[in-house]
C-alpha cells in the first residue's frame, strides 16, 4: 500500500547559513577534527536554494522512520522537507507547550504491519509533536501510478 505520512517536529537549532543559532567554524573545529569544505558563492547560493535542511532532531526521527520502513522491506517513494511554520493553535505534547514546529512529508510503500510500526514508534517519541498517515490510491497499479514522488507544499 502507498502511504503518505506527515509530521511536526519540535524545531532545533538549524544548520542553514541563515538560519538563527548556526554553529561557528570555531564550533565545528572543536566537535570535528577535519576542516569545513570551503565552497565558492555561486555553490553556497545553489546549496540554499536547492534544498532545506532539517534540524538535527527532524533528520534523526526521519531516517528512524525509514529505517523502520526498509527493514518491514518497504520502499520510500520521496521525503519533503517544508521547514518551519508556526502552528494553526498552540499544542501541549508531552508537558510542553509548542507554537511552532518543523513539517516535513514522507510517501512510502509498505505493509500495513510496517505503517503501524512507524505510527507506533512516532507516537511515542516525545520530539514529535503530530503527526498523521494517510493512505493513497486503492492498492491498484492504476491508482498508485498516478501519484507523484514528491510532495509540493504550497503557500
Amino acid at each position: 500500500m502507498l502511504y503518505e505520512l506527515i509530521g511536526i517536529v519540535r524545531p532545533g537549532w538549524r544548520t542553514t547559513d541563515d538560519a538563527p543559532g548556526v554553529r561557528s567554524s570555531a564550533a565545528h573545529d572543536a566537535i570535528h577534527p577535519f576542516p569545513l569544505r570551503i565552497a565558492d558563492s555561486a555553490q553556497q547560493q545553489e546549496a540554499k536554494e536547492a534544498k532545506l535542511t532539517l534540524s538535527p532532531l527532524g533528520n534523526r526521527i526521519v531516517l528512524g522512520a525509514g529505517q523502520l520502513i526498509l527493514q518491514h522491506k518497504g520502499v520510500i517513494r520521496g521525503i519533503s522537507n517544508w521547514g518551519v511554520f508556526s502552528l494553526p493553535k498552540a499544542t501541549s505534547v508531552h508537558q510542553m507547550r509548542h507554537n511552532h514546529g518543523h513539517y516535513f512529508a514522507m510517501r512510502f510503500d509498505s505493509s500495513v504491519a510496517a505503517q503501524q510500526a512507524v505510527r507506533n514508534m512516532l507516537a511515542l517519541d516525545p520530539r514529535m509533536i503530530r503527526h498523521s498517515s494517510v493512505k493513497l490510491g486503492d492498492g491498484k497499479l492504476e491508482s498508485i501510478s498516478r501519484v507523484g514522488p514528491g510532495v509540493e507544499w504550497r503557500r
